[in-house]
């Protein structure tokens, strides 16, 4: 993730020089920042996280605190010290949910219905705030035509809640100011992933929310770092024509691009073999005998084994990096603390040394990586007065220059329009519906189909406790603490199967499968079930995780992946 050793700069000036195919990175948080833009504009930031402390309702949406995002945890304390109520809305009883005065548990992928079933609420106890609407927001009565579409009862039959939940709730943000919105990357995995995270970026803008500190919405804190992007990337450099292949279709990029077939790869900062979708049409891909293939690793990951040549790459610990973060308006400097040991090195030098074994005269190869930093920090845009490479050397971090408490709209949004944008017509140009709304997951949410009638189960993966995605997953320790893979399924479902706690099963779809044993338990809501993510395959049963059974598909905004948006069914598995 660093800005000059992770994917966010390392190669890219190399790859632009050589004109290779380019890198989408549609994995992680895409088609919430897409949606996220159309409804706040250019930069997608949100609140300040740490302004939640002012707020006095708290929502949680589909964000696992005390795992992901664990330092925000002191900010929630200090807001419910001060009598802050803390609702979490996620289909699993997490360690989080757990914790909060409430939790809320729809069904996977019907978010944004409750959304507008909460404004449905809000307008019903007269409780939107007309002054912002008609200062601040674009579209606002064909919005309002919408959310009235969504009434308590329809909601809580799309979502599988209660209809007093959804008042009750609604009827709580209705009248309580400020409310501040944290929702994360796992909640917008699914069909209708970004049209989720608009709706509910939405829901500030109603209530007014964004006029306060501790009130509004946020998804992911990285815009808040306006660095001089286009210093670092030189993709002036890239000769026009290129292509550009997705991260989570890799499966479709090696076995179905023929125009002309992928050749080569190179693999830097992941491994995908155990978190892209689609793992055993990947896993084909990379068996091919007429691909070259080079990967910068530390460990003996699954996707060594299908490497030609594999180059040891530095620790964190073992080389310099700028670091910015989804969760914070921070910035570190990574200062290495210790020599790279053997021929290890840092992903920056190999690509200088790439560079020059090739015979590429372009000087912007050659930067060091103290140049590279320097050349991102500086930046004339907002928050980025006084942020230095010689600054952070001296602290190790800075906040990024804002105000404090940051209030990020009290001069208007970045959309074209300089409001809120209910309704956004450059999401008509691309073929998607202008006005916020309910985008239905593909699978997670289908009832009476064939395929749920095959596959009843919607499955989701969470983070594990004990692993950072897939890194730490090979470390003994952290395997031990997690232990075996585990399926949760309510009481209701085991029974119908005949599982129990601790029985071996096998969870499938027409994808794949992969292995775990059972923990019965009313965590998760009938009909869902719910494992980890993050495991190598190959310290799976039958060498398969749960991304086997994922689906190499585009969400609903920029191409983002489909990890909660399957069904499955599971099986006993019983001894030879």
């Amino acid at each position: 993730m660093g800005i000059i050793q992770g994917v966010y700069g390392a190669g890219r000036r190399l790859w632009n020089v050589l004109g290779t195919s380019q890198h989408r990175m549609t994995i992680c948080t895409i088609a919430g920042g897409v949606g996220t833009g159309f409804t706040l504009g250019r930069n997608r930031v949100g609140m300040d996280p740490e302004t939640l402390r002012y707020a006095r309702l708290i929502i949680l949406w589909g964000t696992n605190t005390l795992t992901t995002n664990h330092h925000l945890w002191r900010t929630i304390k200090a807001a419910r010290d001060n009598g802050a109520y803390l609702v979490a809305i996620d289909p699993v009883r997490t360690r989080t949910a757990a914790a909060a005065d409430l939790h809320l548990a729809p069904i996977p992928g019907t978010d944004a219905a409750l959304a507008l079933g909460l404004l449905n609420v809000v307008l019903a106890e007269g409780a939107e705030d007309r002054a912002f609407i008609e200062q601040h927001t674009l579209g606002w009565e064909p919005f309002r035509a919408r959310i009235l579409e969504f009434t308590p009862e329809r909601v809580a039959q799309i979502c599988g809640l209660r209809v007093d939940e959804v008042v009750g709730l609604g009827q709580r943000l209705a009248h309580t100011r400020p409310t501040g919105i944290r929702l994360t990357m796992g909640m917008q995995r699914h069909g209708g992933g970004g049209m989720a995270v608009r709706t509910i970026s939405c829901i500030p803008g109603v209530t007014g929310d964004w006029r306060y500190p501790g009130g509004g919405a946020v998804y992911d804190t990285r815009d808040f770092f306006r660095g001089d992007w286009d210093a670092l990337w030189r993709d002036d450099l890239r000769p026009p024509g290129v292509r550009s292949l997705s991260m989570t279709r890799l499966g479709e990029g090696l076995l179905d691009v023929d125009d002309p077939p992928v050749k080569a790869h190179f693999l830097y900062a992941s491994n995908p073999l155990a978190s892209v979708p689609h793992q055993n049409k990947v896993r084909q891909g990379l068996a091919r005998d007429d691909l070259f293939t080079v990967v910068v690793e530390h460990f003996r990951a699954d996707t060594v084994e299908y490497a030609d040549i594999v180059l040891p790459g530095t620790m964190q610990l073992e080389h310099a990096d700028l670091h910015h973060a989804y969760g914070h308006v921070y910035l570190a400097w990574n200062q290495p603390a210790v020599e790279p040991p053997g021929e290890c090195l840092p992903v920056s030098e190999i690509f200088r040394r790439l560079a020059r074994r090739m015979g590429l005269t372009e000087p912007a190869l050659y930067d060091s990586d103290e140049d590279l930093a320097r050349q991102v920090l500086r930046s004339d845009e907002p928050g980025m007065r006084g942020v230095t490479l010689k600054a952070l050397k001296e602290q190790g971090w800075l906040r990024l220059n804002y105000p404090e408490p940051f209030v990020p709209f009290a001069e208007g949004f970045f959309t074209p329009s300089g409001k809120l944008e209910l309704h956004a017509e450059r999401m008509a140009e691309q073929g998607l519906d202008p006005l916020a709304g309910y985008t239905p997951p593909y699978e997670a949410a289908q009832e009476g189909t064939d395929l749920a009638k095959r596959h009843p189960l919607a499955l989701i993966a969470m983070a594990d406790h004990y692993f950072l995605n897939s890194i730490f997953a090979n470390m003994p320790d952290q395997l031990a603490r997690s232990g075996p893979p585990v399926l949760a399924i309510h009481p209701a479902d085991a029974a119908a199967r005949g599982l129990t706690t601790g029985c071996k099963v096998r969870v499938f779809n027409d994808r794949g499968a992969f292995c775990a044993h059972v923990d019965v338990s009313d965590r998760v809501r009938a009909g869902v079930v719910a494992t980890t993510k993050g495991r190598w395959p190959r310290h799976a049963a039958g060498g398969s995780t749960v991304n086997a059974t994922v689906d190499e598909r585009d969400a609903d905004m920029g191409g983002g992946a489909v990890f909660h948006d399957g069904r499955v069914e599971v099986e006993a598995v019983h001894p030879a």
